[in-house]
Parts: structure tokens; sequence; C-alpha cells
């Protein structure tokens, strides 16, 4: 039976940390805030919104919302970026993507209009930079970070070992990537043009999914003694849920297929999703100190 990598045991210490800092910021009169920016209302967004929300108040971090209509021009997106940026008191901003349709072709500039110093969750070119040169600009994207805490706070050195990651998405493929050769992993990223996935995963340490596709990783993707770490947020129709019925959150791995095989696994969910919303507060508090 693999152990399980539990996204509450991390989480409990980011915020038993954050809070010790936050309260440290807060006697010098610094009150560490994320300002969020949405456009539209998207359930998911919504959804994250509330956990991150929730998360802040439980660490001490305050929040400033900026809810702009579906049909907000380009102009109005970065007018309320703009307003962000001139406000001293905002740290850290989120903004939900992908925006609507309407402002596709403008998403990429009005991402790098925010302040690189306030990008938290890796929005802008720079924040980007700062990850794949081991620059101290801006912060990576809270999902593949969250996936690094847990690789952390459970004693997983890195360091000589093979890693795959499977997915080359910049939101958590290719910064994953990144942050696992700056722990000294050596990294193979496959993708769906890679030939041989299953035989490449076999031969790692560690492996990363984050293919976004339920039931993708099976047993013939791994062996004995491997840690995997599965970021992906799927909907399983057959899966068996508290109420009695069938329908519920599962990730990449055929969890009952790879849990009885490997070393380590993270669940879903109750995995890395569980950590994100804390790392988000983490580059909050860290921007906040930075002052």
């Amino acid at each position: 039976m693999a152990k399980l990598l539990l996204g509450k045991e991390v989480t409990d210490a980011l915020n038993s940390d954050l809070q010790k800092r936050t309260a440290a910021l807060r006697e010098k009169g610094i009150v560490p805030t994320l300002g969020i920016i949405r456009v539209g209302a998207d359930p998911s967004d919504l959804s994250y919104e509330k956990g991150a929300t929730k998360r802040a108040e439980l660490v001490g971090v305050e929040v400033k919302k900026f809810e702009l209509p579906a049909d907000a021009s380009k102009e109005d997106v970065l007018a309320a970026i703009d307003q962000v940026n001139a406000d001293d008191t905002i740290h850290g901003v989120l903004m939900f993507r992908p925006l609507p349709k309407h402002l596709k072709a403008d998403q990429n500039e009005i991402c790098n209009r925010l302040d690189p110093r306030k990008d938290v969750d890796c929005m802008t070119h720079m924040s980007n930079a700062g990850v794949f040169e081991g620059l101290d600009l801006g912060y990576a994207p809270c999902t593949p970070a969250a996936c690094m805490e847990i690789l952390d706070f459970y004693g997983i050195d890195c360091k000589g070992k093979s890693a795959v990651v499977i997915g080359r998405s910049l939101v958590v493929g290719k910064p994953a990537g990144m942050m696992l050769m700056a722990k000294n992993a050596t990294v193979t990223t496959c993708h769906t043009k890679t030939v041989n996935t299953a035989q490449i995963c076999r031969n790692a340490d560690i492996i990363v999914s984050a293919a976004g596709v339920l039931n993708s990783l099976t047993a013939d993707f791994v062996r004995p003694g491997q840690v995997v770490i599965d970021v992906s947020i799927n909907w399983d129709p057959n899966k068996p849920n508290a109420k009695g019925g069938l329908g519920g959150i599962a990730g990449d791995a055929k969890f009952d297929e790879v849990e009885p095989i490997v070393e380590a696994i993270t669940p879903v969910p109750g995995g890395v999703g569980s950590v994100t919303t804390s790392v988000l507060m983490k580059h909050v508090v860290e921007a906040a100190e930075k002052l």
C-alpha cells in the first residue's frame, strides 16, 4: 500500500507558518492583502475565489475584490489592473484566466499590465522568465509550486532522481519541469506526441501527471518505489460518492491500479489541489515582506 501524500498535512504546516508571519507583519503596520480580479462569474472561478477567501481569512490575509461583468472591455480590465498596481496596500494579485472569449486576443497584453512584484500566480511573462531562469521575478504558478511544497514536506529528495512530467502547459507542465530541475532532478517532459510514454514513466523515480485526462495513468506507467504527484482535476461519472451515488472528482491516475504498486501518491481530491490556495497566500505574504 502506497503512502498517501495528503494535502491537509502540508496546508496545516503552511497555514501555521503563515499565521505567524502575517501577525509579525501586522505588528509593523502592514496588512498583507490579496487583490482578486474576476471578469464574469464562471462557476469554477467562483469556487476557487470562495476557497481562496476562506484560506486568506484563516491565515490573516485581507482580500479586495474587483468584480467586472462578463462583457467588460479590454479598457475596463486594464483600468482594474492599473488600480491594483497603484494601490500600495495590495501586495499580490490574482486574476482569473482564461478571460472571456472576446478578450482572448488581448489576454497577453492584459496580463502583462500587472506589476510583476504583485504577480503571485505567474500571470506575466516576467514571472515566467523568473521561473525558467531561476530569478527572483514574480512568483511561480501556484499549482506546480504546490507540487514542490508536497515533495519538500514529505522529505522527498529530488537530487539525482529521474522525474517525468506529463503535460507541457505553461500553467503546470513546463514550470513544474523547471522547478524539478532547480531541485537537481533530471527531467523528461511527455506530451500528446510522445512515443512510449508508459515506458518512459516506468523508468522514472518521480512522476508528475498533469495531462488532465481521466484514467490516463494506469498500472502500465508505474513500478514499485515511485512517487506519483497527480495534479489533474477530472470528473469521473463512475466514481462512488459520499451520497451513495456515482460521480466525483478524480485525477489522471487510475487510483485503484496505481496506488498498490507505487511507494507514494497524492490522492484526488485531497492532494495537490488542496495546497494551491495556501501557496497563493504564501506568495502574498512574501510580497508583503519585501516592502
